[in-house]
Parts: C-alpha cells; sequence; structure tokens
C-alpha cells in the first residue's frame, strides 16, 4: 500500500495550486482525479477561454455568497497574475476586468500547469481514479480508488461537483450542494424565441422578499432563459436553495414607461398591420410574443391600436415576467459545500486534523466573470502554503 504525505483529491484548479505551492517542500505528493489530466475541467470555463480571474476583487460580498476578504487579502488577483506569469502565462484583462489568457485558450492554461507539475518528482499524478472513500485511522487517512487503498498523512479534499457525501463520514459540516450559474426553466414554453438574443436587458430575478438585478444579454431557450445575466440571477435561488422565483425583464431598460408610450403610439402613423407593429424595434418572433401575451387581435391596423392596447405593450415591455421553475441545462459550479464555520482560518477541517478543504468543495460561490476561479486559485494556495508552515 503506498504511502503519501499529502492526498490531494480532485486536480481541478484548487488541487493543481495546492500541489505547486506545497511541492517545493519536497513534501510526497498525491494527486488524484478521475480525468485523464489535470486541470482538464478549465477546458470548460469561460467558454473554452478559461476566465481566470477578475481585477475586481475587492469587497468580496458584492461577487460572493459571503464575505470572504479576510481570505482573499491572502492570496488575490494580483498574486495569481504573478503566479501564473512565473509559470510562463500572458494574461490580459477586458474592460469589465475578467482575466483571460493571452491565447484566449484555456488549453494554454493547462498546458502550463502541467509544465509545472512534471518538474516535481515528488508528485505521483494519480489520473483516472475514482475516490470511494476516506477514512481516518488514528493520525493517517485510508483512501480508496478503484479498488485499491493509498495511505497519507494530511488530506486536501479539492473535488468539486456534488462529492461532499465524502466528507459527512469525516464529521464535517456541509450544505447542502445545489447547482448554480446555469440557466432557469420557466412555467411558459417559449419554442418560438427559442435562441433569440436580446441585449441591453435589465432582468431581475425575485425569491420572496430577496431581488438580484443586472443588465445585459438574455437568451430565450425552448423552456427556460439563458445568459451571463440569467446564470448570474440563478445565484440567488441557488443559494436559498428554491428556485420557484421570478424573473422579470425589461426590455428596453434605457427608456421609461411614459417615454415608450409615446414613442409607441407614434409608431400607430405607420399603419402597418398590427402583426407588424414591432418590425425594425424588435425582432419579429420577439413582436408576437408581445402581442400574444398583451391578447390583443392581429387582425387590424396598428392605427387602431388603442391607447389601452399601447399602454399594455408597453407594460410588458417593462415588466415581461416568467415564474422559474429548476435550474435548466449543465451548470457552470455549485453553491454549497463545506460551511465555512467549520473550516479554521487555514481552511482546515475543525473537526478532523489534517484535513483541509479548497476550491468548489467549500460553501464559496460567485458570479460569472472569473471569481469562482480566483476562490479556487486562493484557497488552493492557503491550504497548500499552511500545509508547509
Amino acid at each position: 500500500m503506498k504511502e503519501f504525505d499529502i492526498a490531494i483529491l480532485g486536480s481541478g484548479a484548487s488541487g493543481c495550486m495546492c500541489a505547486l505551492t506545497v511541492a517545493p517542500s519536497g513534501k510526497r505528493i498525491a494527486l488524484i482525479d478521475k480525468n485523464k489530466t489535470p486541470a482538464k475541467k478549465l477546458m470548460a470555463t469561460g467558454n473554452g477561454r478559461c476566465n481566470l480571474s477578475n481585477i475586481n476583487d475587492r469587497d468580496s460580498k458584492k461577487y460572493y455568497n459571503q464575505d470572504i476578504d479576510c481570505f482573499i487579502k491572502k492570496f488575490n488577483f494580483a498574486d495569481m497574475h504573478k503566479f501564473f506569469n512565473d509559470l510562463g502565462l500572458v494574461v490580459y484583462n477586458d474592460d469589465e476586468g475578467r482575466v483571460y489568457p493571452l491565447s484566449n485558450s484555456a488549453k494554454s492554461v493547462i498546458e502550463v500547469i502541467n509544465n509545472a507539475l512534471a518538474k516535481y518528482d515528488n508528485i505521483s499524478v494519480l489520473n483516472e481514479k475514482t475516490i470511494e472513500n476516506i477514512a481516518k485511522i488514528e493520525e493517517k487517512f485510508k483512501i480508496s480508488l478503484n479498488g485499491e487503498e493509498i495511505i497519507a498523512h494530511k488530506v486536501v479534499f479539492s473535488l468539486g461537483g456534488n462529492n461532499n457525501h465524502l466528507l459527512m463520514p469525516l464529521n464535517v459540516k456541509c450544505k447542502d450542494v445545489v447547482p448554480s450559474l446555469c440557466s432557469l426553466k420557466t412555467d411558459k414554453k417559449l419554442k418560438n424565441l427559442a435562441n433569440i438574443r436580446v441585449s441591453p436587458v435589465k432582468v431581475t430575478a425575485t425569491l420572496k422578499d430577496k431581488e438580484y438585478s443586472e443588465i445585459g444579454e438574455v437568451m430565450f431557450k425552448e423552456n427556460g432563459l439563458s445568459g451571463i445575466v440569467i446564470f448570474n440571477c440563478s445565484t440567488l435561488f441557488a443559494r436559498e436553495n428554491n428556485f420557484n422565483g421570478k424573473i422579470t425583464l425589461d426590455l428596453m431598460p434605457n427608456t421609461s414607461f411614459e417615454r415608450l408610450v409615446d414613442l409607441l403610439s407614434k409608431r400607430r402613423k405607420i399603419n402597418i398591420k398590427i402583426s407588424n407593429f414591432f418590425d425594425g424595434m424588435f425582432v419579429r418572433e420577439i413582436g408576437y410574443y408581445l402581442l400574444e401575451t398583451c391578447k390583443i387581435n392581429e387582425d387590424r391596423l396598428s392605427s387602431q391600436l388603442t391607447r389601452a392596447e399601447i399602454e399594455s405593450l408597453a407594460k410588458a415591455i417593462k415588466n415581461l415576467t416568467f415564474n422559474t421553475t429548476a435550474p435548466l441545462d449543465n451548470n457552470q459550479v455549485f453553491s454549497g459545500g463545506a460551511d465555512l464555520n467549520d473550516l479554521t482560518p487555514i481552511l482546515q477541517s475543525k473537526s478532523c486534523k489534517n484535513l483541509f478543504v479548497c476550491g468548489e468543495a467549500c460553501d464559496v460561490d460567485g458570479i460569472c466573470g472569473g471569481y469562482n476561479l480566483q476562490w479556487a486559485w486562493t484557497s488552493g494556495f492557503i491550504v497548500g502554503m499552511s500545509i508547509n508552515n
């Protein structure tokens, strides 16, 4: 049975950061994952471009589900930039502060990480391994992998996704894991609007007495809503583990209701079929949907629209409402995980000595824009440094 000083369970962003932080100490490290290569999960980030971080990493409460400033201060955007620059990765940031590799390819990030891992003889990369169980035996851990077992003096749990059931026998308090940063299923079928994009749209998510708003692009799907703004709105529902909320779209956020009524009233003079009333203003499918929503008879000319109908259309444009029912499609992250209150400032379990938790396995999730990867780098570094000390 092989024995290691440290077993890092999960070779995603946080696991790799932890391994590379510990490696110079010479400690024997097992980096374990079900994928064929370390950091492979990064291919799915930033639409394949790998949104590494965001230069706007101050005041974490604005971007994460909780205040994690005490952690970010230990390893922030500037530290991440230096770390990857030392590995040979050239990065840039866009107008919204999102940080990407200059190549605009996640492959570049994966390559420099794997190049760095390969430099250390004390790192054993164990790929295509399913972690079946973790047991604490006196002062060591026994980890079951695909029918074989290894022993480790310390364990770093950096498995993303819904894997926190492995922590339960070790008495780590975990919050329910729920899909987040995802499209949202609605109670209305939107087949005729599928794949249509509208921008700028003000999107407001409401759940009981809580609300979140943002302006950006929305994409309609056959049975729901998508787009980065919708992803960010989904965090409101995920963090409450309740997707039975409401999404409201303002299709013209820069135009007041009164100004919109005036604009629509003047459009009556074009005197075309009501079915084509919105041509030149919205794509035709959106126009049809607005007319249908307001139950307006289309077998007339636009000049015949009444003041009440004009106001009804204006209300629909400014307040198009959908009831949400569930997450839809593949989520980018999970909300929930190991409760930070059950972890020390170095992310060690309070109830299980020498067990550390980092990355998505913690109950930390942020909005789109590189914040979730920044937490992965930050938490992986903190755990790695604490193991070295």
